[in-house]
């Protein structure tokens, strides 16, 4: 019986990395869905039952950190695992706070890192 691939959507206002990004995980088997901004990202959930999001910490209209939050605060999103990208240090400390993201991957990431964090995630 062949399982289904886990689903990861990718929301980042930068269409190169949400391309590199999907090259690398769907290369490993992932269904991937890329959204370039936050404006839909409640209405995708609902659709796709992602298994994971994937969130930059920089977004036209919204810090990534407060997307996380309104993400862990609601019902239906609440345990869904959620990894924020960033190239600044200050988020580590956010990781112990309420509504905090499951992990914070830094950039510049390399593909193996990237793959960790998602595999370690989705085992969970």
């Amino acid at each position: 019986m062949k399982t289904m691939a886990k689903k990861i959507l990718i929301v980042d206002h930068s269409e190169l990395m949400t391309e590199v990004m999907s090259y690398i995980l769907s290369g490993k088997g992932y269904d991937v869905i890329a959204l370039n901004g936050p404006d839909h990202i409640f209405t995708n959930i609902r659709q796709n039952h992602p298994d994971l999001v994937i969130i930059d910490s920089l977004l036209p209209g919204i810090d990534g950190a407060d997307l996380c939050r309104l993400l862990k605060r609601n019902k239906a999103t609440k345990t869904l695992p959620v990894i924020i990208c960033t190239d600044s240090e200050d988020l580590d400390q956010s990781l112990t706070q309420k509504g905090a993201p499951d992990d914070i991957l830094h950039k510049p990431f390399g593909m193996n890192n990237l793959i960790e964090k998602v595999e370690y995630q989705l085992a969970a």
